[in-house]
């Protein structure tokens, strides 16, 4: 029988998001092994709300204290691989790597990755606040990939940041900000992006592809596909 190689999720920024990426693997698993088969996961799931506070005092030194923790939990429980389940918190990823012994499977550049398969050289980006902002992500792209990053303006900016945080970390989904968003991927796609990246991992609960013409790229989907590669390689 193929052995499956055991995953680790640091979860819980936000739980809403987390659901997504246990049934996005364990769904693609099966879809490539058939019958019965499933993901072997191990899953710390954080406290957001202490997450969230830090985020906002810009104390990120402390949130990689935690995940750094817990990322080790997931280790000893025997994850061959470990994905933080969240954008945002990529700011942190190479203070994790350094304090593990497996592999951190970057959401960025399985990102990253499909976009340059697809030729896409302009993409538009939708996250957070810090994701949007900083460059712990865009300047992956740009760099590994070669992908030009274009945001929103500093209101619209504001306007996916709070959509975020306010309704769909928990769980609330209105079509008034489903609309607010296509706005803003319109204004990005005159701008000349030729894709959406989005770079929540919550926004995807929000904004499907049915909902726009524009190309979007959900991450959380892309880095659940890059675990199940992971899981199933030889």
């Amino acid at each position: 029988m193929k052995t499956i190689k055991k995953l680790g999720l640091l979860g819980g920024m936000s739980w809403e998001s987390t659901v997504s990426y246990y049934q996005a693997i364990n769904r693609g698993v099966n879809a490539r092994l058939g019958g019965l088969h499933s993901a072997p996961l191990v899953i710390s799931s954080v406290d957001f709300a202490q997450i969230e506070q830090l985020q906002h005092k810009g104390e990120w030194d402390k949130t990689a204290d935690i995940l750094i923790r817990e990322a080790k939990h997931l280790e000893t429980a025997g994850a061959k691989a470990i994905l933080i389940c969240t954008n945002t918190m990529h700011k942190v990823a190479a203070d994790i790597e350094q304090n593990i012994s497996v592999p951190l499977i970057h959401i960025a550049d399985a990102t990253g990755r499909v976009l340059k398969q697809n030729k896409v050289k302009k993409v538009g980006l939708l996250g957070t606040r810090f994701t949007m902002e900083q460059d712990f992500y865009t300047s992956r792209l740009e760099t590994l990939f070669g992908i030009q990053i274009v945001v929103p303006d500093d209101q619209q900016r504001n306007t996916v940041h709070n959509i975020i945080y306010e309704q769909l970390c928990k769980g609330v989904i209105c079509v008034d900000s489903r609309n607010a968003y296509i706005e803003v991927i319109n204004a990005l796609a005159d701008k000349g992006a030729e894709g959406i990246i989005l770079g929540c991992t919550e926004i995807a609960l929000l904004v499907q592809q049915k909902d726009t013409n524009v190309r979007l790229y959900d991450t959380t989907a892309i880095h659940a596909s890059a675990a199940v590669d992971f899981a199933l390689a030889d």
